[in-house]
C-alpha cells in the first residue's frame, strides 16, 4: 500500500533527522601507503580495538606535534643563544673581577710590608708594586677570563727590577 503524501513528509523529514545525527565531523581522504606500511598497519588494526582511521589519526597527531615542537624550538633557541652569551659575558667579568680582588688581596697581604715610616726607598717599592698590580690587572682585561694570580711578580723578581 502506497503511502500518503503526509506520511511520506514524515519519512523525509525523520530520514534528514537520521543523516543529521549520523553526520560526522570528519573528512575522507584516500591516499597510497607503501606494501610494507600497509602490511603494518592492518596487522596493527586487527588487533581488538583499533582500526585504520585511528592508528592512522594518532600517528599524523603525533607527527603534527613533534613538528611543532621543533617550530618552537626554533623560535626560541635565538632568544636562548642570545641569553646564553650574555651569562656567559657576566661569568667573564665576574671572573675577571674576581681574579683582580684575588691580586689586590695578595698584593696587600703578602707584598706589602709593614713599615713604620716610609722613607723615599719604601715609596718607590710600594710605588713598582701598585705599578706592576695594575699592569697585571690590565692584562687580566686584555686576555683570556681565567689569568692565575701567581702571575704576579714575587718579591725577588721586584728586587731585580
Amino acid at each position: 500500500m502506497p503511502l500518503g503524501i503526509p506520511e511520506r513528509l514524515f519519512c523525509l523529514a525523520h530520514l534528514s533527522r537520521i543523516i543529521t545525527v549520523m553526520q560526522t565531523r570528519k573528512t575522507r581522504h584516500q591516499f597510497f601507503l607503501p606494501d610494507h606500511l600497509s602490511a603494518r598497519l592492518d596487522a596493527m588494526a586487527a588487533e581488538p580495538g583499533t582500526s585504520k582511521t585511528m592508528i592512522l589519526s594518532e600517528a599524523l597527531g603525533a607527527w603534527f606535534e613533534r613538528r611543532e615542537d621543533g617550530q618552537a624550538g626554533a623560535q626560541f633557541g635565538k632568544a636562548l643563544a642570545r641569553q646564553v652569551r650574555t651569562v656567559e659575558r657576566l661569568e667573564q667579568r665576574l671572573d675577571y673581577l674576581t681574579e683582580v680582588l684575588g691580586l689586590f688581596v695578595r698584593h696587600q697581604l703578602t707584598l706589602t710590608a709593614h713599615h713604620p715610616a716610609f722613607d723615599p726607598e719604601t715609596q718607590r717599592l710600594g710605588q713598582r708594586r701598585y705599578d706592576q698590580f695594575v699592569r697585571t690587572a690590565g692584562e687580566l682585561a686584555a686576555r683570556a677570563p681565567r689569568v692565575k694570580a701567581s702571575s704576579v711578580p714575587s718579591s725577588q723578581q721586584e728586587k731585580e727590577a
